[in-house]
């Protein structure tokens, strides 16, 4: 496995950092005191709502497709297939952005902030100004650019899809599609949908025309080698990671 390093990329010295890992789901969190517990227990309460649906309809596991938003199931399962049917991917696409905004959402209870990181997906509810590193692989941009994110702009998703870097299932050859959403479960399948398109720095234009077609976006970033594509509502600025 990668050595996570782009997970100090968000700026949050002044919260409190602490880990919660359960079978594939492994979250990096920030808040303003260690809420580790019950972190733990709202992954295990939404694990178990997904495991427990997977278990009677296995193709939500498997689809590649968007399925049938299904009338009676968990919201987090409802969520999920709605954004791939926005985004014209399988549910699955969404699922690491689904826990961050779920889990999230749940500790904003706990704490005025909260930065939870799953596997390059971002959830951030901020009183302040962070800067967000793009972690690009081997692309030259990486560690040089990151995105401004002002706190009247959150709760926010940030998430991004990368089709040279990390295990995620994509068709592309991005070296990251960054998308913002006030739904990071929406962001997510967004950026695996926009990052398919992305197989040369050539396809930057297209893959942006093609976001277009996905409401609910605030805006979004592509990188390809040198390349780089941007939409939307987004403040780049320079970053010394």
């Amino acid at each position: 496995m990668e050595p996570r390093t782009y997970r100090h990329w968000i700026e949050g010295t002044d919260l409190v950092s602490f880990n919660v890992a359960v079978k594939e789901t492994d979250l990096y969190i920030r808040a303003t005191a260690n809420l580790q517990r019950k972190a733990q227990r709202l992954v295990l309460k939404y694990r178990y709502q997904l495991e427990g649906y997977i278990k009677q309809n296995p193709a939500f596991m498997t689809s590649l497709e968007p399925l049938p938003i299904p009338r009676y199931a968990p919201k987090i399962v409802k969520q999920m297939a709605q954004a791939g049917q926005d985004t014209g991917v399988g549910p699955m696409a969404s699922v690491a952005g689904a826990i961050a905004e779920f889990v999230g959402g749940e500790l904003l209870t706990f704490s005025p902030e909260i930065i939870v990181e799953n596997g390059g997906d971002i959830y951030i509810k901020s009183l302040r100004k962070r800067t967000v590193g793009i972690y690009a692989g081997d692309s030259p941009l990486t560690g040089k650019l990151g995105l401004e994110i002002n706190a009247q702009d959150t709760p926010l998703g940030i998430c991004t899809s990368s089709g040279t870097v990390g295990h995620s299932l994509s068709y592309g050859k991005a070296d990251a599609v960054v998308v913002l959403s006030a739904s990071a479960t929406l962001a997510d399948a967004a950026a695996t949908a926009i990052g398919n398109r992305v197989k040369q720095a050539d396809d930057i234009e297209g893959a942006i025309k093609f976001s277009q077609s996905i409401s609910g976006l605030r805006g979004l970033v592509i990188i390809k080698g040198d390349s780089i594509g941007v939409r939307g509502e987004i403040k780049l600025c320079e970053t010394s990671v």
